[in-house]
């Protein structure tokens, strides 16, 4: 475990290169207590069990296919890649129109339709010449030849302020059937604060993507605001909605999010103890993290991370208190590499996505990797 981290009660966190909580919406609903013997170990462990595909240029999103198979996708060559579950196999699906690959922008978070086995539908997020959107497209396989299985993708938000750094990317849907979208303030940090701007925050859409029900503002896509930059959802066991988030140069966070939430970015980095601003669970020196995705894997949350090269867990305590049950652990620190994404594989099993071909990485044989992992 590293020294450097804290563990803390309740606000913001960069890549290494006030107001009063509303009523809580159908998707953050008060969670019954968790009982002490469904709580994870204090002590986890990870085993590396198999490397599930390798040679991948920028992977970015990684997300499941119902059968097993996953579909990856590519930052800067734009396209959405099947990867065989069992055996590794990988067919280009084909390459999403309009992305325009910068800095931190290009092809990023994927998601699949919770009807998928009836619509078809995947949902990216993705940086254009103008901004940052989210698209959803068909893919049917039938009768199409390799990198031509994708329809053509049809806007569902649009007008996410783009920048050559802080595009944030991370979608998901949720338990609610919603999809939830974590976006960057592109290095102009006023956005976060300002509740016009779909800049420096979490939100939550339909899948068509208008405003959700329950949204903390009427008519708003937002959910949350105040973040730096949020590069990890995921959702417990409770059904309780977390987040990563790049902090500048002091903290990073993992963010448990309530709604209409003001997570203190630029005004607060890391711990505030102020009302009107949510404090982090959990905070790292940038050197240790820059955080990218999350997954709640058999109690905690698994956080890859960049510029620390680790993967962390933290174990939670199933409490709404927030705080987890035992300090953060780390795992693989510096032996693969920048860590992007991770995604849970059922049971005790996680997929690591490493990200050493991004530009800002050390490129080694076989990088980019997919890896199985056995985690405790």
């Amino acid at each position: 475990m590293a020294a450097g981290v804290l563990l803390l009660s309740g606000c913001s966190s960069g890549d290494g290169s006030g107001s009063t909580e509303p009523p809580p919406s159908p998707a953050a609903a008060a969670p019954s207590p968790t009982t002490s013997s469904s709580l994870p170990p204090a002590k986890g462990s990870v085993r590396v069990v198999s490397t599930t595909a390798e040679g991948l240029a920028s992977p970015w999103g990684l997300a499941e296919l119902p059968g097993g198979d996953l579909l990856v996708t590519s930052r800067d060559e734009r396209t959405i890649t099947r990867i065989a579950g069992a055996t590794g196999r990988r067919t280009v699906l084909g390459t999403v129109p309009g992305v325009s690959p910068a800095g931190e922008g290009g092809l990023l978070g994927i998601a699949v339709s919770p009807a998928f086995a009836t619509d078809r539908l995947l949902y990216v997020y993705f940086t254009t010449a103008s901004d940052n959107r989210i698209a959803r497209l068909r893919y049917d396989p039938q009768g199409e030849a390799p990198g031509r299985q994708l329809g053509a993708p049809r806007t569902i938000l649009r007008g996410i302020p783009k920048g050559p750094i802080h595009n944030g990317g991370r979608i998901a849907f949720g338990p609610d059937r919603m999809l939830y979208a974590g976006t960057g303030e592109t290095g102009h940090s006023g956005l976060s604060q300002d509740k016009k701007s779909l800049a420096g925050k979490i939100l939550r859409m339909t899948p068509d993507g208008r405003p959700a029900p329950g949204n903390p503002v009427p008519d708003s896509v937002m959910y949350s605001y105040g973040h730096r930059n949020v590069q990890g959802l995921a959702w417990d066991g409770q059904k309780r909605l977390w987040a990563s988030e790049f902090g500048q140069d002091t903290w990073d966070e993992l963010n448990q999010i309530v709604p209409g939430g003001n997570y203190g970015w630029p005004e607060y980095e890391g711990r505030v103890g102020k009302a009107g601003f949510v404090d982090p669970v959990a905070r790292w020196r940038p050197s240790e993290a820059s955080p990218s995705g999350i997954a709640f894997v058999r109690g905690s949350i698994w956080m890859a991370g960049l510029r620390g090269e680790r993967l962390w867990r933290i174990p939670l305590s199933g409490n709404p208190d927030k705080e987890p049950l035992a300090p953060p652990q780390s795992f693989l620190e510096g032996k693969y590499g920048r860590l992007r994404t991770v995604l849970a594989a059922g049971g005790d099993r996680l997929w690591l996505v490493t990200s050493n071909t991004d530009t800002r990485g050390d490129p080694r044989p076989g990088d980019d990797r997919i890896l199985m992992l056995q985690v405790r």
